[in-house]
């Protein structure tokens, strides 16, 4: 696996972490759903893995990378932080720019009539789901498996929940359960895309490299605060969303420490 290409595996890691949406959905197909307190234990979990991962696996990185290229202490800070901005900014412009869907906060980004619901919903979990992939393939093409395996476990366990989430949601729409969880498997192909770019431009462009490590981490940043954390409280779980998250972030710190 190491002969591999650093663009092949951010693809292939991507890719397989994106598959774990299908696996998280498939429950809905035997008809045994958790509860909603559950369900939002589960992406509390997600919340803190991403969160774990964006520091762990992408912020230090990136500080280290730029600190062994200058003798400043204030050129790391100020290229992480840029890139961080710049991460999130970029999602909150593909936030208000994109029309798209939330299921209980209804539609967000510009207005359009021709799109059918479905279609925003699938915008919506792109948006959330890209960022992921994007960090996973930076993280393979930072040097070696070990800079992006971390992450690519990380990221496939944290799907589970949301691969279900998103097939609840389409269930309690009207969707028969094998369309459900068709839409949410294919939801889940966002995250090779991501990959793909993210290791690409890395691999052609060595000293982008902190700066794609430190914009992934910005914009995972931004889904955990804008998207995962309020759906995870707008049913009053806060305790077990918090509980969750606390695991998800331990866990992944473990997992990075262990395999890095």
């Amino acid at each position: 696996m190491t002969e591999l290409s650093p663009i092949m595996l951010g693809f292939l890691g991507s890719l397989v972490a994106g598959l774990m949406t299908a696996v998280g959905a498939t429950p809905i197909l035997f008809g045994r759903l958790p509860s909603q307190g559950t369900r939002d234990l589960s992406l509390g979990f997600a919340a803190g893995v991403m969160l774990s991962g964006s520091f762990f696996s992408l912020i230090i990185p990136a500080l280290d990378t730029v600190e062994t290229r200058t003798d400043s202490a204030v050129v790391p800070a100020a290229i992480v932080c840029a890139a961080i901005l710049l991460g999130m900014g970029v999602l909150a412009l593909m936030n208000e720019m994109l029309p798209h869907e939330h299921f209980g906060r209804g539609r967000e980004g510009l207005e359009s009539a021709s799109l059918r619901r479905v279609w925003l919903f699938i915008i919506a979990i792109t948006i959330h789901n890209f960022p992921e992939g994007l960090a996973v393939g930076v993280g393979f093409a930072s040097g070696d498996v070990k800079g992006g395996l971390p992450l690519a476990i990380g990221i496939g366990i944290q799907n589970v929940p949301e691969g279900l989430a998103v097939a609840v949601s389409l269930l309690g729409e009207g969707y028969g359960k094998w369309r459900a969880w068709g839409i949410a498997a294919l939801t889940g192909l966002a995250e090779p895309i991501g990959g793909l770019l993210g290791a690409g431009i890395i691999a052609l462009s060595e000293p982008l490299l902190p700066w794609g490590l430190a914009f992934a981490a910005g914009a995972m940043l931004y889904v955990i605060s804008h998207e995962i954390i309020p759906e995870t409280h707008r049913s009053g779980h806060q305790k077990r969303a918090t509980l969750g998250l606390s695991l998800g972030l331990v866990i992944m710190l473990f997992l990075d420490v262990w395999l890095g």
